[in-house]
């Protein structure tokens, strides 16, 4: 038995020294300490032996498995580091080869816009949130204190999914949606897209963003809305901006306003961004009619508010001097890359 592991070792060394690849290797250690290994059937053989004589073949069987399994685990590595270097060889980097350009992406002007407008308001102290898209005729119409009669309710300015569900025209309905769920104080704006049946432009587009402000409290005066306002365009166009509030309507703010800006590109001489004549609209606002606080569950006696709605395309337009809006619909790079 002795004579027979000496062998089983000797060969063992010879089959390694001959494999020349790793599964070469992997059939010598099934073929020597696999479970119908010869060192395993020598081991397994063992019992039939004198306790004494049992103890000594033990230890010279396992002292043959060990040098196997070390002969084995070097041969692997040998193995293994030889295709290493061969990867390595073959897949070498020529460092003084052109690179490929990674383009990076830009945002697009609309959310430049979006961001810029709501960090501005964000400064004021106002809070973001959202409304859905697609509105209730109630939450659109009925309850901004539109009559049922409004031409804004006609097919011909609205999408109309079915006789009581639309695509919101604006941003206003969040006005109510936030005075149900939130009571006074509020500050919030809320951007997002509207639609409306408009042809399509230099000037519309029948998909727009707005971003709707909305402040309620005990004390709100159209002082205040001036204040806001007068700030806002400030921020955005130039400290150097004046702004001009005109008498306008809308049925949830009364009263109404349009507010103007001094041209921020000839300072008020006139020119052909202010059409001659020195001013330039930029967005509608009011104070909250009292039917829509009401809607909204809040106390006019002791509450009142203001409301405007800025229209995003129109504040891109106007400060990064684009003349078409159709522009920032058509996802074209070379526009896009412009805003980098």
């Amino acid at each position: 038995m002795q004579e027979k592991l000496d062998g089983i070792l000797k060969e063992a060394k010879e089959q390694l020294n001959d494999a020349v690849v790793l599964s070469d290797v992997e059939e010598i250690r099934v073929r020597f300490l696999g479970k119908k290994g010869e060192i395993t059937s020598i081991l397994k053989s063992m019992g039939k032996l004198e306790p004494e004589e049992r103890k000594k073949l033990g230890m010279t069987a396992n002292t043959a498995r060990a040098e196997i399994e070390t002969l084995i685990e070097e041969k692997k590595k040998f193995f293994k580091d030889k295709a290493k270097d061969l990867k390595l060889m073959n897949e070498t980097i020529d460092v003084t080869e052109p690179g490929k350009e990674m383009k990076l992406g830009s945002k697009h002007p609309i959310t430049v816009t979006i961001e810029e407008i709501s960090d501005i308001f964000k400064s004021m102290g106002f809070s973001i949130t959202e409304g859905p898209e697609v509105e209730s005729v109630f939450y659109n119409f009925d309850a901004l204190n539109a009559e049922p009669n409004h031409p804004a309710r006609d097919m011909t300015d609205t999408f109309y999914i079915t006789d009581d569900i639309l695509l919101r025209t604006q941003t206003s309905p969040v006005q109510i949606r936030t005075l149900e769920k939130q009571k006074p104080p509020v500050m919030v704006m809320a951007p997002g897209r509207c639609f409306r049946c408009d042809t399509p432009d230099a000037t519309h587009s029948p998909m727009f963003h707005q971003i709707e402000g909305l402040v309620v409290d005990e004390g709100i005066t159209m002082g205040d809305l001036r204040g806001v306002l007068d700030k806002f365009a400030k921020e955005m166009f130039g400290s150097e901006v004046k702004t001009k509030f005109r008498p306008h309507h809308f049925p949830f703010t009364e009263p109404s306003a349009e507010m103007d800006i001094s041209c921020f590109k000839c300072g008020g001489k006139g020119c052909r961004v202010c059409k001659g004549s020195g001013w330039i609209e930029v967005l509608g606002c009011g104070m909250i009619h009292p039917n829509v606080l009401k809607v909204g569950g809040i106390d006019t006696e002791k509450y009142t508010g203001f409301a405007f709605g800025v229209g995003v395309e129109r504040i891109a337009m106007l400060k990064y001097n684009i003349d078409d809006i159709r522009l920032m619909y058509e996802n074209d790079m070379r526009f896009i890359e412009q805003f980098k």
